[in-house]
């Protein structure tokens, strides 16, 4: 056997044994007989891929949304819906505008959550959709690791000129991917003339969900679009705080 796997899986199967409990590098260590220096180089990677979270440097570590992932665990998908629906609502009732909660499942933007505004003319959104076409999709991709969007571009290609122009190569979709990294928002308009708006939602250093906000291009008007970006953007700050909580 490969025993740096095996120590791989000997410190998640501690973790999970803790459920919601973190637990600390000196804990991990003794509980699996490493060394820290070895442990904490394994545990390094765990976090890289987002098998465990780190929940600060006192605290220790939990189990990942990729360790979730792997059996579709809804635990984790529903600590993100409690930590978001009330200020959803909230944000849904500032704006009267459809807010969502969305995470990568399958290569898909997938609804965790919609919180629908009582506007007669309303944008309805599929559970699933190209990532690549909805501001949602397009952040979350945007803070996949080098290898995970190399790995998506093998698995669904780069964007069609049609759904996001001006990315035709893998430099041009990573020079667009920087970009939305460095700005934290996506605003995507659509062939039917649908504006999303979408910011990441941060858990452990890694982002965990999208929020974001769709609407029809006539209600985006110049003197509303700060209005909307500003509420967006403060909900999301909001959601984090009890993340990282």
């Amino acid at each position: 056997m490969i025993q740096v796997v095996v120590r791989a899986l000997e410190i998640l199967e501690y973790v999970a044994k803790k459920e919601n409990d973190p637990t600390t590098l000196t804990e991990l260590a003794a509980a699996v007989s490493l060394n820290q220096p070895t442990c904490a180089n394994i545990v390094k990677t765990l976090v890289d891929k987002k098998y465990l979270d780190h929940v600060g440097r006192r605290k220790g570590y939990r189990l990942g949304a990729m360790a979730y992932q792997l059996t579709d665990n809804v635990a984790y998908n529903e600590h993100l819906v409690l930590a978001s629906k009330d200020i959803m609502e909230e944000l849904t009732d500032r704006l009267n505008e459809t807010s969502l909660l969305g995470i990568l499942r399958n290569n898909k933007r997938f609804l965790l959550h919609i919180a629908n505004s009582d506007q007669d003319l309303q944008v309805r959104s599929r559970t699933e959709s190209d990532i690549y076409s909805t501001a949602t999709g397009r952040i979350l991709v945007a803070f996949l690791s080098l290898k995970e969007i190399d790995a998506l571009i093998e698995a669904i290609g780069l964007p069609a000129p049609l759904v996001w122009p001006n990315v035709e190569t893998r430099e041009q979709f990573l020079a667009a991917l920087d970009a939305i990294r460095r700005e934290e928002i996506v605003i995507t308009r659509s062939l039917k003339h649908i504006v999303g708006i979408a910011v990441p939602l941060w858990k452990g250093g890694q982002v965990v969900a999208s929020l974001s906000v769709f609407l029809p291009e006539s209600r985006y008007t110049p003197n509303r679009i700060p209005i909307i970006i500003n509420a967006v953007r403060e909900a999301a700050g909001q959601i984090n705080k009890r993340l990282a909580g």
